[in-house]
């Protein structure tokens, strides 16, 4: 391994679950293949889930998903949990606490037999489970509202899962909407280059309970009018929404070379800013911000941006986002260099849509194992660049193929 910094952090332990994946390895495949997991869902199973005739007729009902297998499934008796308190906890919960004990597990610790301070960093998408139990019978069979809120508050997920798990470093639930997982490992990273902690925990979860199948897409929105997602591309038209779950354990690099961990990658720097009321509107970011979180990172890293040969972008396939995003990298790249279409950017929601909190942790783990195993994944839905975004006189390409690259460590 090449010679690390005294800043870098290891990610040495990841899990997780995303559309048509179960597990990492077959998020890795589906990412290698260039697999599509937003399906279109059987008229049986949408009528059954309360469509109506006329709904699936509308002329703008667009048929696409993007969904979890399985999510309802959980071992109370595992984690010391009654069947009340697991069938009264939000599924998200019940989801990031099992991927978090198996990122744990990949790291390859016991927390039973682990004396160190670990830390928790995470968040979760919009509670739509309490509604649903609070329209049934069972929150007044059951009434305890601590109880309740417990088990499905956002305030309390990082520290219910850090008690669940015996983790004794700080636990902080984060909640910045689909940048959650991404300033969750900022914050993780902060932890344990102040020493508040030895080992860390990020990620995020977004699970939708009402299992919405479909929508009526909205002109304007930043919803696909076709339920395709197709990031930097000319005939984008927008995102579709999606469920997932990703967590990663993280550790100082040195201390993980020295206790002889499994390094799937380094994270070099991190920064974090917000761009106030420099923009047209709440949900349209400035490219001057952004410029300038990137050059913060790099700087952070001490790598020169010339030596990048990977973007994983939000890429979320909008006709305002995604030039407001490149825009900001070029000019955050020109900063170092003149070189043109020499670093590959792409956007992991091609593949499985945005899934909110979760977006950024599924980006993380996809860079990671692009790192890790070497190879260069495609950027999927792509045939011709957006013009908008200049991507010819750009630093930038989209990868379209597998491609073998050097690794940094």
């Amino acid at each position: 391994m090449k010679q690390i910094s005294e800043n870098d952090i290891a990610i040495i332990g990841m899990a997780g679950r995303f559309p048509n994946a179960k597990n990492i390895d077959e998020y890795w495949q589906n990412l290698v293949s260039g697999v599509n997991s937003i399906v279109k869902v059987d008229e049986e199973e949408l009528l059954a889930s309360g469509f109506s005739e006329s709904m699936l007729n509308h002329k703008r009902f667009v048929n696409a998903s993007s969904r979890l297998e399985d999510a309802k499934y959980f071992d109370a008796d595992f984690f010391g949990l009654s069947n009340i308190e697991a069938t009264h906890m939000d599924p998200q919960i019940r989801l990031l606490l099992q991927t978090s004990w198996h990122a744990i597990e990949d790291a390859g610790y016991d927390m039973s037999r682990l004396d160190v301070a670990v830390g928790n960093f995470c968040g979760m998408s919009t509670n739509s489970y309490l509604l649903k139990v609070l329209d049934t019978n069972s929150y007044t069979e059951h009434a305890d509202p601590l109880l309740y809120r417990i088990l499905n508050e956002k305030d309390f997920l990082a520290t219910w899962i850090s008690y669940k798990l015996n983790l004794t470093g700080p636990a902080m639930s984060v909640q910045t909407a689909c940048s959650t997982s991404l300033l969750a490992v900022h914050l993780a990273c902060q932890s344990l280059l102040n020493r508040e902690c030895d080992m860390a925990l990020a990620g995020g979860v977004s699970f939708d309970s009402n299992e919405n199948i479909g929508y009526i897409h909205t002109p304007g929105s930043i919803y696909s009018k076709d339920g395709v997602c197709r990031p930097f591309d000319s005939a984008a038209s927008g995102t579709v929404n999606g469920d997932g779950v990703g967590s990663i354990v993280l550790k100082r690099a040195t201390d993980a070379i020295k206790d002889k961990d499994y390094v799937y990658a380094l994270i070099k720097g991190t920064a974090t800013n917000n761009d106030g009321a420099n923009k047209q509107g709440y949900t349209t970011p400035s490219v001057s911000f952004q410029r300038d979180v990137v050059l913060e990172a790099s700087g952070v890293a001490d790598i020169d941006l010339e030596s990048v040969g990977m973007i994983e972008a939000h890429g979320t396939g909008t006709l305002i986002g995604d030039p407001i995003e490149v825009a900001a990298l070029t000019e955050a790249f020109r900063e170092y260099t003149d070189k043109v279409q020499y670093c590959a950017i792409g956007s992991v929601k091609g593949n499985i849509g945005h899934l909110d909190a979760a977006a950024g942790i599924a980006s993380i783990i996809k860079a990671a194992l692009c790192v890790n195993k070497g190879i260069l994944v495609p950027s999927i839905n792509f045939s011709e660049a957006n013009p908008s975004l200049q991507l010819s006189t750009s630093p930038f390409y989209v990868s379209q193929k597998n491609v073998s690259m050097a690794t940094t460590f």
